[in-house]
């Protein structure tokens, strides 16, 4: 299990790593195929109130999976991205039960 967290022009918390690795880690949980995750945490470019933004790749076989959610906080961006992929991980494994 690799999560790799980056955030390019922002020093985050030891809390909020800890928070992202914590919740970006259910997914392998969820789905065992997940080779890494890859997380970026930064700050959007414009005078929106909801400029935190999270942004989620995660290598499985065959096709990468992304998602990218913007909050007003870290941790609220950090969840909206998981519950993404989370959906798209559904998607995932339905396809592979199905195609059994």
């Amino acid at each position: 299990m690799s999560i790799i967290i980056q955030s390019p022009h922002i020093l985050i918390t030891k809390a909020l790593n800890e928070f992202t690795k914590r919740k970006t880690g259910k997914l392998f949980q969820y789905y065992d195929r997940i080779e890494s995750a890859a997380v970026v945490l930064k700050t959007a470019n414009d005078d929106d109130r909801q400029n935190k933004v999270c942004e989620i790749r995660l290598v499985v076989p065959g096709n990468d999976l992304f998602a990218e959610k913007h909050s007003h906080s870290f941790e609220e961006a950090v969840n909206k991205t998981v519950d993404a992929l989370l959906e798209q991980l559904e998607k995932v494994k339905s396809k592979l039960v199905g195609s059994n």
